[in-house]
């Protein structure tokens, strides 16, 4: 495993993908590009937007008809005590049970809680009364709805002469000619209640009148009651007031507390009623066609007029385009049912449904806002409401004999925007993936054919070699005019130079021992002629005994010189034969122990026979160069143990003795010819090192295998043969 993961890191097939994925680059710089495209978009839809509110502003500038209202001209709003009337899309039936108003009146009523009493007999919280209010007017009527907590009811009672000495509430209003009016509705038992016009002085019962052009009308709730109100627009002038008359007691029946909206006493004290322009809300609604949705505000932020649906102002202007159209095929299937999935998943972001509603519909607020009554244009991205959307809101003031009486404010979303980068960014890594691919496949395909002649070329050198650094077999030139095709020949030129100076090598030993021969036995028979003569003294004698040790131990070196070569000659004609090899190891083992009776040997093998195919007299030799080798080494009294087993479908022979270890990474290489760690102490008679290479021969051409390795007890060296059972196959011979 680890040299299969060092051959995928190293591997050019793996490099090139590596670079190839540089490739991948250029989704990002398409994804970039594609940002600075939508940033571009988005100013472009800036500056369109700031457009259309600029023209919209300049058709209401210098029109004072348009403000006329006092609320416009006044110095400040107190949000509550002035009442903001909504436009309604239907008429109101007065039934006190609120089901027919819009769907967002939660939103859009007002809660006066503590900060509006005007008056409590006691600690305010003790005698708790609150409501919520929303006013709204629908062609000729301007309407009111009241949700009253009031955990004590007290009714008016039908024999009663008296309205205020119950629950009520006051309704105050000044006409459009300016004359100041006050009305009371008290609550009766059912639930179309009376209104009453209200004199200056409320003692005065006699003065109270009915005042049919209002109708009231009342339902109980959990918490208290529901109230409404409609009267006619045309007597409904520039200001108004509400108040809750709270009575607890049904004995002693005295207001407890009274809550409203502003001081019903006088006309100064009421507050301001704004109602939305039906000219300005006409000019907005012809503007209303630019897909947008737009804002007139007057210099308080309160809304004038508004036309348009945020849902549908996309900001996306060429409407001919069809983004939704299906086309078919294969591509096209892909792309919808894999690749969209993976985009949406991974890289983009699928706009969704939002939802945008002012905190209070009827006031719009913000930095655009507060430059645009300022006398600046400006537009500003905002979160929607929910967070699902961005929004595009540009403002510009209205001018009115140079003061600022307004704003317009044009809203757009960027989900148009968005759509168009989503399809972009999709084509793009369509196209980028199609490329990417095709360049990944192409450069793998080469870099497959590069790796697959350097592999080729890789297994021609290792072919060529043998373990021992001898030439096998030549290196095939390839006729390519590239850098691999040179490499080839220059390897291939390099491994003939290389295998003539091999066999030169291989040829000296013998020339060399055949050469050396005929001196040196001249020299021998010139010695003992001259120990023959009788007429040396003791000096003479002594240099030629010299001389004569010299001339053996020449000899020992020129013999072991052509030993490993008879070796390998005498392999390729050798006989191979099917024996017990556990015999032949015994009795290998009782001629080793009569030769080296300094040493004792430890001898394990299995009574059932372990049968074999080789060639018995190289596999006695081999036993001869391993027993020989383990008591050069072993010291005299440590035992030699000799195991011989069976494994699977092989043959383990071990030879283990005491003495010195092995150096470190010099196992493998005492295989090798030439090579031996004896020290000056085992060197009292010629070695070459010859021993364990021709034991190696012997085992290659059974097959087999041959380890050395140090003890597992640090006391000594243990050589391992592993010969396979049963073995017919002869090996061929080595060159």
């Amino acid at each position: 495993m680890g040299s299969l993961i060092t051959r995928l890191t190293a591997g050019l097939r793996l490099k090139i993908v590596i670079i190839a994925s540089l490739l991948l680059t250029l989704p990002w710089f398409g994804y970039r590009f594609v940002l600075e495209i939508e940033k571009l978009l988005r100013q472009g839809q800036e500056q369109t937007l700031i457009g259309t509110a600029r023209a919209i502003a300049t058709a209401l500038n210098e029109r004072p008809a348009l403000f006329s209202q006092q609320a416009n001209y006044l110095p400040q709003v107190q949000q509550g005590r002035d009442l903001y009337v909504y436009d309604l899309p239907d008429s109101i039936q007065v039934d006190g049970r609120l089901n027919d108003w819009p769907a967002d009146i939660g939103t859009k009523m007002h809660y006066y809680g503590r900060p509006y009493v005007l008056f409590s007999q006691h600690t305010y919280p003790q005698v708790y009364t609150d409501f919520y209010l929303i006013t709204g007017r629908h062609q000729q009527h301007v309407y009111a709805a009241l949700k009253v907590t009031d955990q004590q009811l007290v009714l008016r009672r039908p024999d009663s002469n008296r309205i205020d000495r119950n629950d009520h509430l006051t309704l105050a209003l000044t006409t459009p000619d300016g004359q100041f009016e006050r009305y009371l509705i008290a609550l009766e038992a059912n639930g179309q209640t009376s209104v009453w016009f209200m004199p200056d002085e409320p003692e005065t019962s006699n003065l109270f009148r009915p005042a049919p052009h209002i109708l009231a009308s009342w339902q109980p709730s959990e918490t208290g009651y529901n109230l409404e109100i409609a009267l006619p627009a045309e007597h409904v002038g520039q200001k108004m007031a509400i108040a809750i008359h709270n009575v607890d007691h049904a004995t002693q029946r005295d207001v407890e507390s009274i809550i409203a909206t502003a001081n019903t006493k006088s006309a100064e004290t009421l507050g301001t009623v704004f109602l939305p322009s039906p000219d300005v809300k006409r000019i907005v609604r012809g503007m209303g066609h630019s897909s947008s949705r737009i804002w007139v505000l007057d210099r308080h932020q309160r809304v004038l007029a508004q036309s348009g649906d945020i849902q549908h102002s996309n900001g996306v202007w060429a409407t001919s385009i069809r983004y939704d159209e299906e086309e078919h095929g294969l591509g096209s299937w892909l792309e919808q049912h894999v690749l969209r999935p993976l985009y949406y998943t991974f890289l983009l972001s699928e706009p969704v449904p939002f939802d945008d509603q002012p905190a209070d519909p009827a006031m719009i607020q913000g930095v655009h806002v507060d430059q645009a009554l300022h006398g600046r244009g400006y537009a500003h991205w905002r979160p929607s409401s929910d967070g699902k959307a961005m929004i595009l809101s540009a403002a510009y003031p209205i001018w009115l004999n140079d003061q600022v009486m307004g704003a317009v404010v044009v809203e757009e979303s960027t989900l148009g925007v968005q759509t168009l980068k989503n399809r972009a960014l999709e084509k793009l890594f369509n196209v980028l993936l199609v490329i990417i691919l095709i360049a990944a496949i192409v450069l793998f395909l080469f870099a497959s054919s590069l790796s697959r002649r350097i592999r080729r070329l890789r297994d021609q050198a290792e072919q060529s070699i043998d373990a021992q650094g001898r030439i096998r077999e030549a290196i095939t030139s390839s006729s390519t005019r590239d850098e691999i095709g040179d490499l080839s020949r220059s390897l291939a030129n390099m491994v003939s130079r290389l295998g003539q100076y091999n066999h030169y090598l291989e040829n000296l030993s013998s020339r060399l021992s055949h050469e050396l021969r005929t001196p040196v036995a001249v020299v021998r028979s010139s010695l003992d002629n001259l120990a023959m003569s009788s007429h040396h003294g003791e000096d003479e004698k002594r240099y030629i005994d010299r001389a004569q040790e010299g001339i053996r131990r020449l000899g020992t070196i020129l013999s072991s010189m052509t030993e490993a070569t008879r070796i390998e000659q005498s392999l390729q004609g050798a006989d191979m034969e099917c024996f017990a090899f556990n015999e032949l190891v015994r009795g290998c083992m009782q001629g080793y122990q009569l030769a080296f009776p300094h040493h004792q040997f430890l001898i394990e093998t299995p009574e059932k026979p372990v049968m074999t195919t080789g060639a018995p007299d190289f596999l006695a030799q081999l036993l001869d160069k391993l027993i020989a080798n383990a008591t050069e080494f072993s010291p005299e009294g440590c035992p030699i143990e000799v195991t011989l087993s069976q494994d699977n479908h092989h043959a383990v022979l071990t030879v283990s003795n005491q003495g010195p270890l092995l150096p470190q990474d010099m196992a493998d290489q005492l295989l090798h010819s030439m090579v031996s760690v004896r020290s000056q102490q085992h060197q009292s008679k010629p070695h070459l090192g010859l021993g364990l290479f021709i034991a190696r021969l012997i085992v290659e051409y059974h097959a087999g295998e041959i380890a050395i390795r140090n003890r597992e007890d640090k006391k000594g060296v243990t050589v391992t043969i592993t010969l396979p059972l049963n073995h017919s196959a002869t090996k061929s011979p080595q060159k």
